[in-house]
């Protein structure tokens, strides 16, 4: 099986994947990088950031199946888009294709009234987190995503207000896209519902493997 690349959002860090992992049917190469580990001391802005995903990924021998939360799924579509022939299905978990700006008006706001501490179990800390953020705010995917033709699977939380018109919009407009939505689970689907998680992507990886990208009989 190819290898599998699990990537966190910025709320959190690689450790966010524990619980999934642990449920996985193949736990064999999985691979969770800590984000900011990749940029090796280099500030938080999202070129640097890409770049040094980009090149992480690139290491890795072979098609990848890509799979990514929020600011993971960022930067796996982004990824997938740049390098179609690396990717061999792309799961986007809670992801918008373009950053919204009222919503990320209003997380800045709540970003500044933040002690520092807090920032110490997310994936930046409270500086890295606003210069990620002012490089991101023009990002739009909404015209490139049609052109991605590798099977994804577009996950998101039933709670999650805030970007399930993003996921809809996906399942919509990526050519072998399937949606799917996560009952009684918010955002960080990894995190609230690990089990679930971990067998819908045991199985959707499985079916890859073996070549079948209609997923006619995946379970919903």
């Amino acid at each position: 099986m190819a290898a599998k690349i699990f990537v966190h959002g910025s709320g959190h860090k690689a450790s966010s994947w524990n619980g999934v992992i642990a449920q996985m049917t193949d736990k064999e190469d999985i691979f969770c990088p800590e984000l900011s580990s990749l940029l090796e001391g280099k500030e938080a802005d999202y070129a640097d950031l890409y770049s040094a995903f980009a090149k992480y990924c690139s290491k890795i021998q072979g098609p990848v199946h890509l799979c990514g939360i929020s600011l993971g799924g960022i930067l796996a579509l982004n990824y997938a888009l740049d390098f179609p022939k690396k990717v061999k299905t792309l799961v986007l978990i809670g992801t918008p294709y373009k950053i919204p700006k009222i919503a990320f008006g209003i997380q800045r706001v709540i970003f500044r009234l933040l002690l520092k501490s807090v920032f110490e179990e997310m994936a930046f800390n409270k500086r890295d987190t606003f210069v990620l953020g002012n490089s991101m705010k023009n990002l739009d995917f909404s015209d490139a995503v049609s052109k991605i033709t590798c099977p994804a699977l577009i996950l998101c939380g039933e709670k999650d207000s805030a970007n399930r018109k993003a996921a809809d919009f996906l399942g919509r407009n990526m050519k072998n896209a399937e949606l799917k939505i996560i009952e009684h689970t918010g955002h960080v689907v990894n995190e609230e519902s690990p089990k679930i998680l971990a067998k819908i992507l045991s199985e959707y990886y499985v079916t890859a493997e073996k070549g079948d990208s209609s997923f006619e009989n995946y379970p919903q």
